[in-house]
């Protein structure tokens, strides 16, 4: 009998874990609030992509992705981007971590991590595995 308490025990703890990462799922607004991005669960990773744009059209046409460094993805339409991926959850940071985000409006893409203060959602980008060298940016959920 204490055993089926421990397993219950440790199994509602997951469970709980698993849900307070959960919290950043649904839709978001960037900083500059032209774009909406959708949060999601793509094998056991939290992933993002625009759902969402103030302005979807350039000269009459869907926005692409032309600031793209590979050619051949240059074309791609900016709608339906997937923004970042790869995120897991760190309960004990309480972050989203190991994660990668593509800037549309560069062409770049950084390692990331992810954490909520209050109600929004912080970012944090940066390169050479270096957290201090980076940008920040905070979102806020798209009711």
């Amino acid at each position: 009998m204490r055993a089926l308490f421990v397993t219950l025990f440790l199994f509602s703890a997951m469970l709980l874990r698993a849900q307070e990462g959960d919290v950043i799922l649904g839709k978001w607004y960037n900083e500059e609030k032209d774009a909406i991005i959708q949060i999601y669960k793509e094998n056991g990773k939290y992933t993002g992509k625009i759902v969402w744009l103030k302005e979807p059209y350039e000269n009459g046409k869907p926005k692409v992705d032309d600031k793209n460094p590979d050619p051949k993805l240059k074309t791609r339409p900016v709608m339906g981007l997937k923004l970042f991926w790869g995120f897991r959850y760190d309960p004990e940071e309480k972050e989203w971590v190991d994660g990668r985000i593509y800037d549309p409006k560069s062409g770049n893409t950084y390692d990331c991590y992810m954490w909520m203060e209050g109600k929004d959602l912080k970012i944090k980008g940066y390169v050479l595995g270096m957290k201090f060298l980076g940008r920040k940016t905070t979102w806020t959920r798209a009711e």
